[in-house]
């Protein structure tokens, strides 16, 4: 079995895209996913499959999403490992760190995308951008700042979803603890 962690991107924040986590641990599960657990209201799923292909995987939960729930939500899917090195590859100082965001990507974006974004910057606001995510620290909070997800899809051209360290950090926890 491969165990995989769907990422969810923009469901229940503002009140828009209501989805109830039982009601999506239920229609996972109606998917034919194994062992589906969620954390937190954001969309974050575990679940175990025998199916290794992720672009299968992932528009298997978006068009279930999208059937059951009559919405599109993009999703990401990641494993354990991917998850840690993500943290892991993390450039920030400790204390940055563990106030920052990690936009985790869908795929790679293009390398001049990369360079071309790398070149812009706004006070009390730090980013680095790799192949796999924009870590990202605000002094200032992420709700008042001139970066955020929406500008790195446009600017890189990429499907993202953005979690904080401490969430980071917990569904790593989560994914190697299948009791929880």
């Amino acid at each position: 079995m491969n165990t995989f962690i769907a990422l969810l991107r923009g469901i229940n924040v503002g009140g828009h895209k209501k989805v109830p986590m039982a009601d999506l641990r239920s229609l996972i599960e109606k998917l034919g996913l194994k062992n589906v657990r969620t954390y937190i209201q954001t969309g974050n799923i575990f679940f175990e499959t025998v199916e290794s292909d992720r672009v299968k995987l992932t528009l298997l939960i978006e068009n279930g999403i999208k059937d059951h729930f009559r919405f599109e939500v993009p999703v990401i899917i990641k494993t354990s490992k991917e998850i840690d090195a993500i943290i892991k590859a993390c450039p920030f100082p400790e204390a940055k760190k563990m106030k920052s965001y990690f936009s985790i990507f869908s795929k790679k974006p293009d390398k001049q995308l990369i360079e071309e974004s790398n070149k812009i910057s706004y006070p009390g606001e730090e980013f680095v951008i790799t192949p796999y995510a924009v870590y990202f620290f605000c002094a200032a909070g992420y709700g008042r700042v001139k970066f955020n997800m929406n500008y790195f899809e446009r600017k890189l051209k990429v499907a993202s979803t953005t979690r904080n360290y401490k969430t980071m950090m917990k569904l790593l926890s989560l994914s190697e603890d299948k009791t929880a």
